[in-house]
């Protein structure tokens, strides 16, 4: 017979034995005691096949009873200890919703699109054009349409992105400058009206500035292989080199919003120009004070260039110049290492917003 008494005290044991678990990993090592293998109502169940029919179906249904309470127990245990760490979970990640909200930062321009924006709308109040072209040029565009002959050392691969694409004979290549889109929007300027040049009557003057990327193989604290330029240029009838100098000098003065910039154009030399100068700031108060910063080239747009526009030369006339918004930039915030602008840290750029 079964000894009741026997399965009460063992059912009361694996309470008391799960109570005593902390972890579902002592309750799962307290479950096998008495649930496992070996366990102790296991154990009862063993020499069962001896007993009568009689005393199987008694011993069988005690012995069920008991397990039945031992699981219960279990069960009770299990949740208890859920409940208990969803609770400690709760507690931990708590929210105070009286706090006040994270606003989400904003982003801003980068300086060097600052210093584009501010190029472009400087200029716009003058009545000058914005254009856009292509990155990837033809050597025709980038060197034979500005003058520049074939054993110029900007034509070298140690100066030069050349990419796949053209023929040995038109080659194609990652600008050098803007100055492509001088003559590009030049030709199409002059296609629209060419019907008043060839009667002879005033065309309207080309008025435009180029602003965009460019490429050369050069890195080092104020060069980058990626840089920015910005390109000018006015063509009419009756354009000269004086109004290269006002044009520049109040663009120089507004950028910076200084009356007494000084402005010097030292002669110099370049293949679309003709005469060429290179354009030097002097700022007469701050820490660049006395001190001549060059910031542009310019000059007269050289002949063949304006033959190239399908102009005559000895018709119209007028200037050209090319300044780098990355130099701009540097002086109109004080930076003096290029690559700051380029490595994409956060700190620095979030200084300019």
């Amino acid at each position: 017979m079964v000894d009741m008494n026997e399965l009460d005290s063992l059912v009361t044991s694996a309470r008391e034995s799960f109570a005593r678990c902390a972890t579902p990993a002592e309750l799962e090592n307290a479950k096998a005691q008495f649930l496992g293998k070996s366990g102790r109502l296991t154990e009862l169940m063993k020499g069962m096949a001896q007993l009568s029919p009689e005393d199987k179906k008694t011993r069988g249904a005690a012995i069920n009873l008991a397990k039945q309470g031992v699981e219960a127990a279990l069960t009770a245990r299990r949740q208890a200890l859920a409940d208990a760490e969803l609770e400690r979970q709760l507690q931990a990640e708590a929210l105070d919703v009286t706090l006040p909200g994270r606003a989400r930062g904003q982003g801003g321009l980068h300086p060097v699109s600052l210093t584009l924006e501010r190029i472009e709308q400087i200029f716009g109040s003058m009545g000058f054009d914005v254009a856009d072209g292509p990155e990837i040029e033809t050597d025709w565009f980038n060197f034979t349409a500005l003058n520049t002959p074939e054993d110029h050392p900007a034509r070298s691969m140690h100066d030069t992105f050349y990419v796949e694409g053209g023929t040995p004979e038109a080659p194609h290549l990652l600008r050098t400058h803007t100055s492509p889109m001088q003559v590009r929007y030049a030709v199409q300027h002059v296609k629209r009206h060419r019907h008043l040049i060839d009667a002879g009557q005033p065309m309207p003057e080309i008025r435009v500035i180029a602003p965009g990327r460019t490429y050369r193989v050069d890195s080092d604290a104020t060069h980058s292989p990626m840089f920015h330029q910005c390109e000018g240029l006015w063509i009419g009838e009756n354009v000269s080199f004086k109004d290269l100098k006002v044009v520049f000098t109040d663009f120089c003065r507004t950028f910076f919003e200084s009356d007494d910039l000084v402005l010097r154009f030292r002669p110099s030399f370049f293949p679309f120009t003709e005469p060429s100068a290179e354009i030097d700031i002097q700022f007469q108060q701050g820490p660049l004070a006395g001190r001549w910063l060059e910031v542009s080239g310019a000059g007269q747009v050289h002949p063949n260039v304006v033959r190239n526009m399908g102009l005559d030369p000895e018709r119209f006339i007028g200037f050209a110049f090319g300044m780098g918004p990355d130099r701009l930039t540097m002086l109109r915030y004080g930076v003096n290492d290029l690559r700051l602008f380029f490595d994409g840290d956060i700190r620095f750029l979030s200084q300019f917003q």
